[in-house]
């Protein structure tokens, strides 16, 4: 009795179908092989005049527990190992990938392909340098001059309206300039003087083109005010914001100025007898 219930205790598992890794399945381990199939009218298991086997009930050829004469019948699952195969089954993984094939795509004529790719970049690379210069170009006159302000760039001065021993202010570039027609006096006074004792010293031959013409800027060298012409201690110009005082070759010979009068760009054309300044 003991050993009944031992049995029963450690059986009590419905019968499964298990498959061997090979995918085969694997039949119960103990098949009930007295088992018969179910009587019938006929004897012949058609099923003709009789009820067929009862469905609430496990079949005896499946495997089970059953008492005999001292025998019983187990189904037990398998004690070798086993793999679970599903239907379907897992592409074999390549070695190498697969590449595609690309020759439908390549040319043909890879000389003519080649003489046309250098003709595109060629043609690109001018296009580009061509619109880059333009852009170059463009920016640089936006900052130019206007054309105001080219109109006076420079100044024509007709020398026969300015009487020796005279002077006359113009404006360039916004800026005063101080033309002097000098007397031969004044020439002379110009040349006799020291100049290297000077605070900036400077030869009366180097700051005129022809003698008896002498164009200066009038702003003073101090803080950039108008000096007064034919004024001041030598006979030049004065100015009178700081006491500068400047001789008839405009060099500074008196008071705060460090330098001469500035000396513009101009020319002397003697045959139409005009002064172009700048």
């Amino acid at each position: 009795m003991a050993t009944f219930q031992a049995a029963k205790k450690a059986l009590s598992a419905p019968p499964t179908v298990r498959v061997l890794p090979s995918g085969v399945p694997a039949a119960p381990s103990v098949l009930n092989l007295r088992a018969r199939a179910p009587a019938d009218a006929h004897a012949h298991g058609h099923g003709h005049g009789a009820a067929g086997p009862r469905t609430d009930t496990v079949p005896t050829w499946a495997g089970g527990m059953k008492l005999g004469a001292y025998k019983s019948y187990v189904s037990v699952s398998p004690t070798t190992q086993h793999q679970q195969r599903l239907m379907h089954t897992s592409a074999p993984l390549a070695v190498e990938p697969k590449v595609p094939d690309f020759s439908h795509y390549r040319a043909k004529d890879k000389t003519s392909n080649r003489a046309l790719s250098y003709f595109m970049v060629g043609s690109m690379g001018l296009l580009s340098a061509s619109v880059a210069k333009s852009s170059i170009a463009e920016f640089l006159r936006t900052m130019s001059a206007s054309a105001d302000v080219l109109a006076l760039a420079k100044v024509e001065v007709e020398m026969g309206s300015i009487p020796e021993g005279k002077n006359v202010i113009i404006k360039w570039r916004g800026k005063p300039v101080f033309i002097r027609h000098r007397t031969q006096g004044e020439i002379d006074e110009a040349r006799s003087a020291n100049w290297k004792t000077f605070r900036d010293p400077e030869p009366d031959e180097a700051r005129t083109k022809k003698p008896e013409w002498l164009v200066m800027l009038g702003v003073c060298t101090h803080l950039g005010c108008v000096p007064i012409g034919e004024a001041g201690d030598y006979g030049g110009w004065f100015c009178p914001c700081h006491g500068s005082h400047y001789d008839i070759s405009g060099r500074a010979r008196k008071g705060p100025a460090p330098t001469n009068l500035e000396i513009p760009e101009y020319e002397i054309n003697e045959a139409e007898g005009k002064m172009v300044i700048g």
